[in-house]
């Protein structure tokens, strides 16, 4: 029995136990499926109130894109309706053009029927005059035209004859005074100075050897560097010394220049030549420009525009009967303003046209116009007051002056040309008749640059290419020489040499 017990009550026991665990499993289980439920309850609703929002957010969101559309339609509509509006004015303006062209045009169609009528109508009665006149002379169109020529050419003669014996007269009646002039600006020191810095330059060598390289072979290089500046380079028995004559002082001075750098850097050949001698070019404009501002820092004048610096500076390579411009220009400004401030006038407008008054000698211009009414132009362009452009016009009388300043500029000037030393006719004269002489050549078509060397007896003249075939070079020279024989008068003959060059570049890459 005991036994019995002892197995059945661990039994019981254990099946007590279970039973408990199972009963209280079953407990928990109910209580966490209630917990889910009202967790479920509760995201539900929690999700139903945050969709509501959403809902709510996106409405609202809805609404405001809507209105911003709205809006954006009605802006646009108003521009689309002010653009209509602008095409229709523009499409009432054109159609009122266009009625006006049309009617203007109707109305040239009428004028040149009209003219047209009486072109006809007087070519009728010129020919119907013509038969007259011949009928009553006697004489047809092509005597008559003869005729006429015959005397026009008698009379041109005798013209000329008589301009011939006046000149001569007067030259009879001057020639003692003008020996009288010449003997006293030869023996003035600067008179040969100034002679001497005009005409010709020269370049030092290092060595005789270096002639032959300035030379070239068969010439090559002499004669570039000659066609490429305009200059005679003069190659003879002066030891290590070169001589370079030219009438223009600034390609003489880019000859020079160019020609010291040459030999300074020892490669002599075409190209370098006309390397350098473009790289010298633009190095003289730089230095024009410099001494125009070096000219109006020295006198204290201000507020000049860049071209009237330019003009100015261009005078530095300008003379006028063997004076340099530049420098008489910056003397008869400080004469005028001394005399300005001793008479009680104002000395800053009477430098500034005194400085100004010769600016046209330096423009680059082919107008018929004196330097003094080019100067009054420059002048004007550049801004300058009233009072100054009548200075700058009436410093030699072509205009009456208007100002005290005015008459103070015409005594500065002529008291910097008077003074002894400062001038010379004969080489104003002689740089005249050679520029003369290259303008001859540069007005025939076809000439690109013409260059009047050793004293005007020799006229360079480069040909273009493109324009002037071979065979009608001679034709041109030709033709250039009897434009001289023509146009100008000059001692001796006149060597025309035609340079005619074709260059091809092609680079090896």
């Amino acid at each position: 029995m005991t036994l019995v017990l002892c197995i059945v009550l661990p039994i019981a026991g254990l099946i007590l136990g279970w039973t408990i665990r199972w009963l209280y499993a079953r407990f928990q289980l109910s209580a966490s499926e209630q917990l889910a439920e009202r967790v479920k309850q509760d995201a539900a609703k929690e999700a139903e109130a945050q969709k509501k929002e959403i809902l709510l957010e996106a409405k609202d969101q809805l609404i405001r894109e809507r209105n911003q559309q709205e809006r954006e339609n009605r802006e646009r509509r108003g521009e689309i309706q002010r653009a209509e509006r602008k095409l229709s004015q523009k499409e009432d303006a054109l159609e009122k053009r266009k009625q006006e062209l049309d009617t203007q045009e109707k109305s040239f169609e009428n004028r040149e029927n009209a003219l047209t009528k009486r072109e006809e109508s007087l070519n009728d009665i010129e020919e119907k005059y013509r038969q007259e006149l011949e009928r009553i002379s006697g004489l047809t169109q092509q005597k008559a035209k003869e005729l006429i020529i015959q005397n026009l050419e008698n009379e041109a003669r005798h013209d000329a004859q008589a301009l011939l014996n006046k000149i001569d007269e007067e030259s009879q009646l001057t020639a003692e005074k003008k020996a009288r002039e010449v003997l006293v600006s030869t023996i003035q020191r600067i008179a040969t100075e100034t002679t001497s810095d005009i005409t010709v330059a020269t370049v030092s060598l290092p060595s005789d050897e270096m002639k032959g390289r300035i030379i070239g072979r068969e010439g090559r290089n002499i004669r570039t560097l000659e066609t490429l500046t305009g200059v005679d380079i003069i190659i003879d028995d002066t030891p290590e010394a070169v001589v370079i004559s030219c009438f223009d002082p600034v390609r003489k001075e880019i000859a020079k220049v160019a020609l010291e750098r040459l030999i300074s850097d020892g490669r002599i050949h075409p190209a370098r030549i006309e390397e350098i001698v473009q790289k010298v070019t633009r190095e003289i404009q730089q230095k024009i420009y410099e001494e125009g501002e070096k000219l109006l820092f020295d006198l204290g004048i201000h507020n000049m525009t860049q071209e009237g610096v330019r003009h100015l500076g261009r005078l530095y390579f300008r003379t006028s009967y063997g004076q340099n411009v530049l420098n008489h220009s910056k003397e008869v400004a400080m004469i005028a303003s001394l005399l300005a401030s001793e008479i009680g006038a104002d000395t800053e407008i009477a430098k500034r046209a005194a400085v100004l008054h010769d600016i046209g000698k330096g423009a680059e211009s082919d107008s018929d116009q004196n330097h003094a009414e080019l100067g009054m132009d420059m002048a004007r362009k550049m801004g300058e007051d009233s009072i100054i452009q009548n200075a700058i016009g009436a410093h030699h009388n072509d205009i009456e002056p208007e100002s005290i300043e005015a008459v103070i500029v015409q005594i500065a000037d002529a008291i910097s040309a008077a003074r002894p030393g400062a001038r010379r006719e004969t080489m104003d004269n002689y740089v005249k008749r050679l520029e003369n002489l290259e303008k001859v050549a540069e007005n025939f078509e076809g000439v690109e640059n013409a260059y009047a060397i050793q004293a005007g007896r020799e006229l360079r003249v480069l040909v273009n290419n493109e324009k002037i075939p071979d065979d009608d070079v001679k034709d041109l020279a030709r033709n250039i020489a009897k434009q001289i024989e023509t146009d100008l008068r000059y001692p001796g003959r006149i060597k025309i040499t035609m340079i005619r060059e074709t260059r091809i570049i092609e680079y090896a890459r």
